[in-house]
């Protein structure tokens, strides 16, 4: 099998690139190591706790012992499923804040910032109930939409941030992300729209892109240059030949994983695991972050929250309700109202997100609160912590090892502290009181900085939003691993085009700027000139240098 592409990993970026570079008349092979989306596990968005956690559809990495985390061991669901990630995550839709990219611009992404980004943004939307044209595309492949708060509890989470003196935005995917307001997500006609749907199914229904199943082992290399991958398959080892470039897009995970497999990376140890080192590049596989998040659980004084469906034959009930009738809870992805704020005055942009949910649940499905309750997700965006990605071995089915060294700055603990304060006051609002019974998790006894940072030891949970460990920079930065076109230094004909490729982990969930970078890359691939940037900007808080609302 060959290709003028051969792109690794059918997830967000990769569908994304393989369906412009299909529409440009390119012929594409796309590596997948997992199988089929089809089913309601999948594609039935209130099923979404299922598929993170079921071996068929995640590849089950975990953490290394968190030593700032009392030595815990978190899990880091990556999608293994066409689609990816977007196939099993939880399809919130959130771009960044336009800051998060001219940060990026800053840091030696040129043509990164957000003026450059914004119209790769909206050339893949196509927006349902967002701020218009302006702003938000409107006929792209991945329709965006927003749940339809019925229940009451949305509102009032909205309401109360108002009460509490935050702004309320209509579309925090606009000009204006900070504030309350209604979230958004990749659903459409009450089914997951992941980037396979969007994208990857229709390009080949056009017959250039082709799907070959298997776990790629490295890329294969003629001296600097990328001419293939060597793919373990059910027929045994194959190499797969690209004619023009490799792309990868295996996850942040993954991607820093097979460039150390393919000699590229941190030369000592490449030579501690017995690579022969191709282009010794400092920076794959460091430079590793994320969201952390912890579940602000409060108990419900009126039964109107998902736990009546909690039960063998109410979930047998959404579940019909989906399948034969496209409706019901099972239709949302049950995160419908949201905000962006900012922690303290000086903070220019938003560095706090809040989930909120109408159960009081984990993420995973897990620990189901007893009785009728709800909850906020909310975690510092902007985390200091750098962890790394490295090599377990030099066999290319042994999982990597991540080191995510979680709340390892001072600066996470004062955020997380801060974060739980603010949102006991914004719960504490009138708009709480003909629901809110008792705080549950911290609990109110959990008041001191001690108390406080010994719960957060034991309870704080990844959001899943890895990314970073592949660097955009110029080409003179040794700590750099592809260039402002997602070439990776040091080699030919080989690029990266996914989350790792961030050089600052942006505000909010990662989907959609993964998407970007796809979007973004394909035009790089071809050879195409950028989109012209866009002289649109952001709202920003007037009184943000006083004021923290």
């Amino acid at each position: 099998m060959h290709a003028d592409y051969v792109i690794v990993g059918a997830g967000s970026a990769g569908c994304a690139m393989a369906y412009r570079l299909a529409e440009a008349g390119r012929r594409v092979v796309v590596i997948e190591h997992g199988g089929s989306d089809a089913g309601p596990l999948i594609q039935m968005p209130g099923a979404l706790s299922f598929p993170m956690n079921m071996a068929r559809y995640d590849w089950g990495l975990k953490t290394e012992p968190e030593p700032h985390l009392d030595g815990r061991v978190l899990a880091t669901p990556r999608g293994k499923v066409i689609g990816g990630s977007s196939s099993i995550n939880g399809m919130v839709y959130v771009r960044g804040h336009a800051r998060d990219f001219d940060t990026w611009a800053e840091m030696g992404a040129d043509g990164w910032a957000y003026a450059d980004v914004l119209p790769y943004f909206k050339r893949m939307e196509a927006s349902h109930g967002g701020s218009g044209p302006e702003f938000r595309g409107t006929d792209g492949p991945l329709h965006i939409t927003r749940g339809k708060r019925e229940n009451p509890l949305f509102d009032a989470f909205i309401a109360a941030g108002r009460q509490a003196g935050y702004p309320v935005t209509e579309d925090y995917n606009g000009q204006q992300q900070e504030g309350f307001g209604p979230f958004e997500a990749t659903i459409w006609k009450n089914r997951r729209w992941s980037a396979a749907n969007a994208y990857l199914k229709p390009a080949m229904a056009g017959g250039n892109v082709h799907i070959a199943h298997g776990l790629a082992r490295r890329v294969v290399l003629e001296g600097t240059r990328a001419v293939g991958v060597e793919v373990a398959t059910a027929r045994g080892i194959e190499v797969i030949r690209a004619g023009r470039e490799v792309i990868l897009a295996a996850s942040s995970l993954n991607t820093p994983k097979l460039l150390m497999l393919s000699g590229i990376g941190p030369a000592q140890h490449l030579q501690d695991n017995g690579i022969a080192v191709v282009a010794d590049r400092a920076g794959v596989g460091a430079n590793l972050q994320d969201h952390l998040e912890i579940y602000m659980q409060f108990s419900a004084s009126q039964p109107i929250t998902l736990f009546k469906y909690w039960n063998i034959w109410g979930k047998a009930w959404v579940g019909a309700q989906w399948l034969f009738a496209g409706q019901g809870p099972g239709a949302s992805n049950q995160f419908e109202a949201c905000a962006f704020i900012r922690s303290r005055p000086g903070v220019e942009y938003p560095d706090l997100q809040y989930h909120f949910l109408p159960i009081a649940v984990r993420y995973d499905g897990k620990a189901i609160s007893a009785g009728h309750g709800f909850q906020a997700h909310v975690g510092p965006m902007r985390s200091k912590s750098r962890g790394s990605v490295t090599l377990r071995s030099s066999d290319p089915a042994d999982p990597p090892v991540i080191r995510f060294n979680y709340m390892s700055h001072p600066t996470d603990w004062e955020d997380f502290r801060t974060a739980i304060r603010l949102t006991r006051e914004i719960f504490g609002q009138d708009a709480f009181k003909p629901y809110l019974r008792a705080e549950l998790q911290p609990g109110p006894e959990v008041q001191s900085d001690a108390e406080i940072d010994a719960f957060l030891r034991a309870h704080v949970e990844s959001a899943y939003h890895p990314c970073g460990t592949a660097r955009l920079g110029r080409a003179s930065d040794p700590m750099a691993v592809v260039d402002p076109e997602c070439r990776v230094i040091g080699v030919e004909g080989l690029r990266v085009a996914d989350s790792s490729i961030f050089p600052q982990v942006t505000n909010g969930n990662l989907n959609a700027p993964s998407i970007m970078v796809g979007e973004k890359a394909a035009d790089h691939i071809l050879g195409r000139p950028p989109l012209p940037a866009s002289n649109l900007e952001p709202w920003i808080n007037p009184n943000w240098r006083t004021a923290q609302r």
